[in-house]
C-alpha cells in the first residue's frame, strides 16, 4: 500500500519546472505502429513540447522482438508528423530498459553539447514515473516528472500493480 502511495504521488508529475530537455521512454511498437501504451506518451511529448518550444526533446528505446523499427525511431517519426522540427528530436536508440534509457539519453546529451544535465523532464505513464525517478536519482539527474495518462482503466490499473512488483525487485534485488 505505502509503495502505491509513492507510485500514486510521482505519478502526479510536476509539470512547472522549467527544462532544457525531455527524456521519453520508450514503449512497445507493433511493427511500426505505436502501442497504446507509447501513443499516449507521443501525445503528451507533442503537447509539452508545443508549451515548451525551447525544450530539446530525446526520445529512447531499442528495437525489441516483434518491433520493425526502434521505438525511438517510431516516437521521433510520429512526432515529426505532428509538426515538430526534426531538429528539436535527438534519438537514443540502443536502450533496452528503463534504467538504459536513462543512462543512454544523459550520455547522448554530452556528446551532444559536452555538458551533463542535473535535472530534465521525463515523460512516462503516470505509473511508471516513481520508478524512472529512481533511475534517475542513480545518474545524479533530478527528474521533472511529466505524466502521460494511462487512458484505459484496465490497463492502468494492471500497471499499477505491475509497477509495485518492479519498485520491490529494484529495493531487494537492484534490477
Amino acid at each position: 500500500t505505502v509503495t502505491g502511495v509513492f507510485i500514486g504521488i510521482a505519478g502526479m508529475g510536476d509539470v512547472d519546472t522549467p527544462c532544457d530537455y525531455v527524456i521519453v521512454l520508450g514503449a512497445g511498437v507493433n511493427g511500426t505502429v505505436p502501442s497504446l501504451i507509447l501513443s499516449e506518451r507521443i501525445n503528451r511529448t507533442y503537447d509539452y513540447l508545443t508549451e515548451n518550444p525551447d525544450v530539446i526533446c530525446i526520445v529512447s528505446g531499442g528495437q525489441g522482438s516483434g518491433e520493425d523499427i526502434t521505438e525511438a525511431k517510431c516516437m521521433y517519426d510520429n512526432l515529426v508528423a505532428k509538426g515538430i522540427s526534426p531538429d528539436r528530436i535527438w534519438q537514443e536508440d540502443q536502450a533496452t530498459n528503463t534504467r538504459e534509457n536513462i543512462r543512454f539519453s544523459l550520455a547522448l546529451i554530452e556528446e551532444k553539447t559536452g555538458l551533463r544535465p542535473t535535472q530534465a523532464a521525463v515523460i512516462s505513464n503516470e505509473f511508471h514515473l516513481f520508478r524512472a525517478g529512481l533511475f534517475c536519482a542513480e545518474q545524479d539527474l533530478t527528474m521533472v516528472g511529466v505524466p502521460a495518462k494511462t487512458t484505459w482503466f484496465s490497463l492502468r490499473a494492471n500497471y499499477f500493480l505491475r509497477e509495485i512488483v518492479a519498485v520491490w525487485y529494484y529495493i531487494i534485488l537492484g534490477g
